[in-house]
C-alpha cells in the first residue's frame, strides 16, 4: 500500500524538484546583494580611523574619540564604541563589553550566511532526490513494456540528471559566497578586536599612571 503510494508520488515526475532548486537559487542572488551592499555601506580606512583615534586618546579626548567613532555604522567603530562609553568603569570592565559587543556584531555581519551554507550543503541532496525519482519514474515508464513507454524513459533519465547538475550549480556558488562573507566577518571581526586593545590598553596605562601618582 505505501510503495504504491510512493510510486504515485514518483509519477508526478522531478520538474517540481528543478523549481525547488531555481527558487533557492534566486534566494541566495538574494542573500549575496544583500550582503555585499551591507558590507560595501560599513566599509572603512581601518588605519586611519585607528591612527585618529589613538590620538584622541593620548589626549585623554574621550568625547573627541567618541564622535569619531559615532559617525559610522561599521563594527569596528560600534564595538569600540560601546566600550568607549564606559570607560570609567575600567579596563576589565571595559574588556568584558567589548567582547559581549563584538559577539552581536559577529551576528548582525553573518545575517543570511547560514541560509547560503544549508543552501550549499543540501543542494546536491535535492538535486540528487530529483534524480532518484526520475529514475524511478523511468523504471516504471519502462515497466509499460511499449515503445511510448521507452522514449519516457529516456525524458526521465534525462529529466533526472538536470537534477543532479541543477543541484551542483546552486550549490557553488552558496558555498563560494558563504566562504567569501565569512572571510569578510573575520577579517572585520580582527579589526575591532585590535582597535578594542589599543582602547583597553590606555585604560590600563591610564590606571597605572594613576595609582604610581598617587604613590
Amino acid at each position: 500500500m505505501l510503495t504504491h503510494f510512493l510510486l504515485q508520488f514518483t509519477r508526478i515526475g522531478a520538474e517540481w524538484v528543478l523549481w525547488v532548486l531555481v527558487l533557492l537559487s534566486f534566494a541566495c542572488i538574494y542573500v549575496m546583494l544583500e550582503r555585499l551592499r551591507f558590507y560595501k555601506q560599513r566599509a572603512i580606512d581601518i588605519h586611519e580611523l585607528r591612527t585618529k583615534f589613538n590620538d584622541a586618546l593620548d589626549k585623554k579626548d574621550y568625547k573627541a574619540a567618541a564622535e569619531l567613532l559615532s559617525g559610522s555604522d561599521a563594527m569596528e567603530a560600534r564595538v569600540v564604541l560601546f566600550g568607549l562609553r564606559h570607560h570609567e568603569r575600567g579596563p576589565a570592565a571595559v574588556e568584558d563589553l567589548l567582547a559581549g559587543a563584538l559577539a552581536t556584531e559577529k551576528v548582525r555581519y553573518d545575517k543570511g550566511l547560514g541560509f547560503l551554507a544549508t543552501v550549499g550543503s543540501n543542494a546536491p541532496f535535492i538535486g540528487l532526490f530529483g534524480t532518484v525519482v526520475g529514475i524511478i519514474n523511468a523504471f516504471d515508464n519502462l515497466a509499460a513494456g511499449t515503445d511510448e513507454g521507452a522514449k519516457l524513459v529516456m525524458a526521465a533519465i534525462a529529466e533526472a540528471l538536470v537534477a543532479t547538475g541543477v543541484g551542483i550549480l546552486v550549490a557553488i556558488p552558496a558555498v563560494m559566497a558563504y566562504n567569501v562573507f565569512k572571510g569578510k566577518t573575520k577579517g572585520t571581526a580582527s579589526q575591532a578586536e585590535l582597535l578594542g586593545r589599543s582602547l583597553v590598553s590606555h585604560l590600563r596605562g591610564a590606571e597605572r599612571g594613576g595609582q604610581d601618582g598617587g604613590v
